[in-house]
């Protein structure tokens, strides 16, 4: 152990001293600290991935810290989504709030900020107001390419990460230096070619190794040691013990990117997206409310009541209820997962015919 000698001295600084650890490392210093304590991260996703990498962001003591996260919690997530556990579920949360609460008692020190809402052309802007990064804990391309987009309008950096498996990747993204995620991966793949939670599982392990990756970029980032980034995309076989670097910074350098070449922001602009999403491993699909109005649960629950298997449940943050073979999570912003069905169009049927057009 190291001695309380060797310690660096924080002056009664109550702020500092829960660091010391950290404070001994040369890469973070007490300035380096302070610099991370005056840090804003926003993270948009907070499953997998995020729960590891909010959690370690905290512990960090990066100043302020949003999450972004449209999904409720269910039994499954607990196998790979560290932050989260079975109170949680019977308390009915959403994973932002859930996380939210579960940091707070954490850290103090850090003003933690849960949002349930979908980020989306028409609101990630204002999610992401004042961030230093962009942190992501997505689990589909679409959401990705809207950050990206964003990150490279604003010029701030933000870094990417996916697992599936037993592997996966991650890339810290410094607009007009590094390359883009649309320099990399001009167009998402096909559904039917890519694989899912669902068809291919997760190994809880490789979501720690990969956010952990995503968790070092981002603490370079926010203090200020860009040199030290690593400007490679980074493959990770969890199961085979390998990691490998590759160089993209070809695709920037020789190529024309549409996003940050061209600057066209087709999925921050609405150009490209769509308004219901398969979820990951999840057979549900997310439909998204048009029209902007707050929903009342207690009216909702009273027109479904006599066609719901049970009684409608709710709380301040989100309804369910049982429609036959579907099950329906409606969120305060009009949004809905609807879970039995991977069909976007059977979803929007079901939104439509229980919620409302």
């Amino acid at each position: 152990m190291t001695s309380q000698e060797t310690l660096p001295r924080t002056d009664g600084d109550s702020n500092l001293s829960r660091y010391a650890r950290q404070l001994i490392l040369p890469e973070v210093g007490e300035p380096g600290q302070r610099r991370l304590l005056n840090s804003r991260a926003v993270l948009v996703g907070c499953g997998a991935l995020g729960s590891f990498l909010a959690d370690a962001l905290v512990r960090a003591g990066v100043g302020q810290l949003r999450i972004v996260d449209r999904d409720y919690l269910e039994l499954n997530n607990l196998q790979r989504q560290v932050l989260f556990d079975e109170a949680d579920i019977a308390e009915g949360l959403p994973k932002a709030e859930a996380a939210a609460r579960k940091l707070r008692r954490v850290n103090s020190l850090v003003e933690v900020e849960g949002v349930v809402e979908d980020a989306d052309a028409r609101n990630v802007e204002r999610l992401c107001e004042r961030a230093d990064i962009l942190l992501d804990g997505t689990d589909n391309f679409e959401t990705r390419y809207l950050l990206n987009d964003l990150a490279v309008k604003t010029a701030r950096p933000w870094v990417y990460g996916a697992v599936i498996g037993t592997g996966g990747l991650c890339m810290p993204i410094l607009p007009n230096e590094t390359a883009c995620l649309r320099c990399v991966f001009e167009h998402a793949p096909p559904p039917e070619l890519s694989p899912t939670c669902d068809t291919a599982g997760v190994l809880g392990p490789a979501v720690s190794m990969v956010a952990a990756f995503q968790a070092v970029e981002a603490l370079k980032i926010l203090l200020g040691r860009r040199d030290e980034l690593t400007r490679r995309l980074i493959h990770i076989d969890a199961w085979m013990g390998r990691v490998t670097l590759l160089n993209v910074q070809k695709a920037y350098e020789e190529g024309d990117c549409r996003c940050c070449r061209q600057k066209r922001f087709d999925y921050l602009q609405g150009r490209l997206g769509s308004s219901a999403a398969r979820l990951c491993g999840r057979n549900a699909v997310q439909v998204s409310h048009v029209g902007g109005a707050r929903i009342s649960f207690e009216q909702v629950a009273a027109k479904l009541a006599p066609v719901a298997e049970q009684a409608p449940t709710y709380n301040q943050f989100m309804l369910k209820a049982r429609l036959g073979s579907h099950e329906i999570a409606l969120f305060a912003d009009g949004r809905a997962i609807i879970k039995g069905t991977d069909d976007a169009e059977e979803a929007r049927t079901i939104y439509a015919r229980y919620i409302g057009a």
